[in-house]
């Protein structure tokens, strides 16, 4: 019943902070990828299966998941272009 609810007292130290968060059209919350951390390849009886573990920015703070190498490829193709530098030669 309504009557059995108090008054919440914020805790400042607790409460997150908007600035560093994104969200999508649906005001839902977006994890961002930050960083692979480490590759694995699991072996099978007649296949392997190369595993990312991948590092998030997660609104509950870094987080970690194994993410499966053609399925995170598709989508995140960004993290394995390969950039290219050029040197300029002056002569």
């Amino acid at each position: 019943h309504v009557s059995n609810l108090k008054k919440c007292h914020a805790d400042e130290p607790l409460a997150v902070p908007l600035d560093g968060l994104h969200f999508d059209d649906k005001i839902h919350f977006v994890e961002e990828q930050v960083e692979i951390m480490d590759l694995e390849v699991k072996r099978l009886k007649r296949s392997r299966i190369p595993l990312f573990k991948v590092r998030w920015n997660s609104k509950r703070g870094p987080e970690f998941t194994w993410e499966c190498d053609d399925q995170f490829r598709k989508k995140y193709p960004h993290l394995f272009a390969r950039t290219t530098s050029t040197s300029n030669v002056t002569s």
